[in-house]
């Protein structure tokens, strides 16, 4: 999976001056679009339109002081409409924009090619498993909330609170079905997992109640049949599940016959009182691959 993903990053860097299909890159990769997105942002911490971007303006950076071509020719040759949408975007990245650095030969930032390669660390295990589900429903609350990478996400724990007990107790008596009890539910996410954009979250549970049987005041998400793939780890909250979303991509997905598909994911918390320490599972719907 490795070697692939490093040709895929060739691939890349071969075409900084043309057109990069996300097509191109997964089918190079052998798997789907929807999981070659989500892997590369596990592995690089960065989404994959970012990391092209990056490159793109590092190798334009080098013929801005080069002084070969014009200003305009550089943006037109690096997919720029115009030269002050590309002047914003140079100094976005290096801090200065192009015609400054130009003049000045002033320093400039780069990113490098990246490339990916297996470090073994320790002899942990992760628990997992494979689950078949029947078609369910997610019903709850919703809200559209930003991504947050790393700590707790403020607008969840706002929105949580706003919950009423009864609503709460009206919620978990619907659950019927693993995971058990009240979940967090992340759906609609956007495909470059940018920190910042905007995803549906649900808190609920997960029931085979009709919809048509479902109070009028709860949100539903209907969930089709399909593969699941359930991890389980416990520690320090949040950091630990947040380490676990992370290694999922990196390490259980490049050894493992499973790419994502498609779908929500499915987080059953079990804090400890003080909410310092917590046991969860995490569900990831998954499809095989090709042997």
């Amino acid at each position: 999976m490795l070697e692939r993903l490093n040709q895929a990053m060739d691939h890349i860097d071969a075409r900084l001056d043309g057109q990069i299909e996300v097509s191109d890159l997964a089918r190079i990769a052998v798997t789907s679009e929807y999981h070659f997105r989500r892997l590369f942002s596990a592995l690089a911490g960065m989404p994959l339109s970012e990391y092209i971007r990056r490159r793109r303006l590092t190798v334009a950076g080098a013929e801005v002081l080069a002084g070969e071509r014009t200003l305009l020719e550089i943006a037109v040759r690096y997919g720029y409409a115009s030269g002050e949408a590309f002047a914003r975007a140079f100094r976005t990245l290096h801090g200065v924009g192009p015609g400054e650095a130009r003049r000045t030969g002033a320093a400039l930032r780069s990113q490098p090619r990246m490339s990916f390669r297996l470090i073994v660390e320790g002899s942990s295990s992760m628990r997992y498993r494979v689950v078949q589900k029947e078609e369910f429903r997610v019903v709850g609350k919703k809200a559209r909330v930003p991504l947050v990478h790393n700590g707790a996400n403020p607008a969840i724990v706002e929105f949580v609170k706003g919950i009423d007990e009864e609503t709460i107790g009206r919620i978990t008596a619907l659950s019927d079905q693993q995971p058990e009890g009240i979940v967090g539910v992340s759906d609609d996410l956007d495909p470059s997992r940018a920190e910042g954009t905007e995803l549906t979250y649900y808190h609920g549970v997960v029931t085979s109640t009709a919809t048509s049987d479902l109070p009028g005041d709860l949100d539903a998400l209907a969930v089709p049949a399909g593969t699941w793939a359930v991890f389980e780890n416990s520690g320090p909250f949040p950091q630990e599940l947040q380490n676990l979303w992370r290694d999922v991509f990196t390490q259980w997905f490049p050894s493992n016959p499973y790419r994502s598909r498609p779908g929500p994911e499915i987080l059953r918390v079990r804090p400890s009182q003080d909410w310092t320490e917590a046991a969860a599972e995490l569900w990831i719907p998954v499809e095989r691959t090709a042997a």
